[in-house]
């Protein structure tokens, strides 16, 4: 079920909250689990045993590792390698096999199983409870509900943001729901709503059209078009998605950290990934980088270790070939910081703009890797996009962008940056701008989205298939 779809506005929100407000505050869990389990059936029926068999395992794994603390390193490798074999199954079993069979000639089966949706995202915030009771950073959760609303609540059980346990382990039995929650919810609801429905889907439409075609048929700016449209749809799709989270997790009490902080005003590539998928960014860093020795190591180490959580986080996102180079892409340029130390120089407006321009080309050419099916189209495209490949320029400009995705290339571009909230906050301390303005502007939003959501058959949100 997706938020952007009428079913879940119109039907299941609304009597998720009216039986939610109406139960009482002893029976509040048992609703949202019910919902939960209920919201992700509604797409992925089957695989929702697969799901609970995840709760199970690691509500299990750590009460072993809490009961037999002699034995609990044992315990929690077995839970955590259960955890991943689920996930090496389901998202990367066929591509080793599919690379086996092409560097020996073998003839190994498939499997040909659907990756059940949100798996990466569920079975991360599932480590993050095992590990945090490990380091006994909480106590052991001896309810398997209240453990499975932490992994599976549907507001971000689908696509994020990673919560992890430390971070509302205390919020699942003590939070308390406000007016001001409810309405700060849904109105960041509405915001991210309109993200997705009126920004990511016209230009994902915009780089959908110009993806599919060879890019020997494409000029430079028809491949500079189609890249720009899908990193503003990627930022839109993703943010947008993760500001709807954020606000039904209001709305039902839950605080969840921020995902994305106006990433694409980065001067550098390590600053892009603290303000980019923050939460993933964020476990990597708390399970993963840290346990390797963080930057407490030797240089040489501590360059190991961060080629290995960006490697790591190219294969999350998928499993094919342009997602390791992607991730490996984004860590090479991580390195030459680190040893350059080019990120943290300050000096005048020269230094910051070319601070500015070799992180977007940098997020960019990445970002097409991303997109691409495959490597060779990448390069390819990579190549007409800097001239560097001969093109017949079959299609042009105009077959792909009219004055609406003009006006929401603007929308898009001038949004990404904070010069409206600025704005907005510089107004309402002089002058406090109107409730009935900001409820106005908000409905109109609102009404738009809906309106778009009823017009259009075009509604993907990409990080579902990660």
């Amino acid at each position: 079920m997706l938020f952007s779809s009428m079913t879940f506005i119109f039907i299941f929100l609304p009597a998720v909250i009216a039986l939610y407000f109406l139960a009482p505050h002893k029976l509040r869990n048992y609703i949202l689990l019910f919902a939960s389990v209920l919201f992700y059936a509604w797409g992925e029926p089957t695989y929702v045993l697969i799901m609970l068999a995840t709760i199970f395992v690691n509500w299990m794994g750590a009460i072993l590792i809490d009961k037999y603390k002699a034995h609990r390193k044992l315990f929690l490798i077995g839970t955590i390698l259960a955890d991943l074999g689920i996930l090496f199954y389901f998202k990367y079993f066929d591509f080793v096999i599919n690379n086996i069979n092409a560097m020996f000639h073998a003839n190994w089966s498939l499997v040909s199983v659907i990756m059940p949706i949100g798996i990466s995202f569920y079975t991360f915030q599932a480590i993050s409870y095992v590990v945090d009771v490990y380091r006994a950073d909480v106590p052991v959760q001896k309810s398997i509900s209240k453990l499975a609303l932490y992994i599976c609540l549907f507001p971000q059980l689908i696509a994020g943001p990673i919560v992890k346990y430390h971070d509302v382990a205390s919020q699942i039995d003590n939070r308390y729901e406000t007016t001001d929650k409810i309405v700060y919810g849904t109105k960041r609801f509405i915001v991210g709503l309109a993200k997705k429905m009126l920004v990511a889907n016209t230009l994902g439409a915009v780089a959908d059209n110009i993806f599919v075609i060879n890019p020997s048929d494409m000029g430079i700016g028809v491949a500079w078009i189609g890249a720009i449209a899908y990193s503003l749809q990627l930022f839109y799709d993703f943010s947008g998605y993760s500001d709807m989270a954020i606000g039904l997790g209001y709305i039902f009490g839950f605080k969840f950290l921020e995902n994305f902080n106006y990433p694409y005003i980065s001067k550098s590539i390590t600053e892009f990934w603290r303000r980019w998928h923050i939460s993933l960014s964020t476990w990597f860093r708390e399970y993963l980088y840290i346990p390797l020795g963080g930057n407490r190591v030797s240089r040489a180490r501590n360059l190991l270790n961060l080629s290995i959580v960006f490697l790591a986080t190219g294969v999350w996102h998928g499993a094919a070939w342009n997602f390791v180079f992607w991730g490996m892409w984004h860590g090479a340029f991580i390195l030459m910081e680190k040893i350059t130390g080019i990120h943290k120089k300050v000096g005048g407006w020269a230094l910051t703009t070319f601070q500015h321009i070799y992180t977007m080309l940098a997020f960019v050419i990445g970002w097409v890797m991303f997109r691409a099916d495959n490597m060779t189209y990448a390069t390819k495209y990579i190549r007409v996009m800097f001239g560097m490949k001969q093109s017949d320029m079959i299609y042009k400009l105009g077959f792909f962008i009219g004055p609406y995705e003009i006006l929401m290339f603007v929308i898009g571009v001038l949004c990404a940056m904070p010069i409206f909230k600025n704005l907005v906050q510089y107004y309402d301390k002089s002058r406090p701008i109107p409730r009935l303005a900001t409820n106005m502007y908000l409905l109109g939003l609102f009404a738009l989205s809906v309106s778009s959501i009823a017009a259009s058959t075009y509604n993907p949100f990409i990080y579902f298939r990660f």
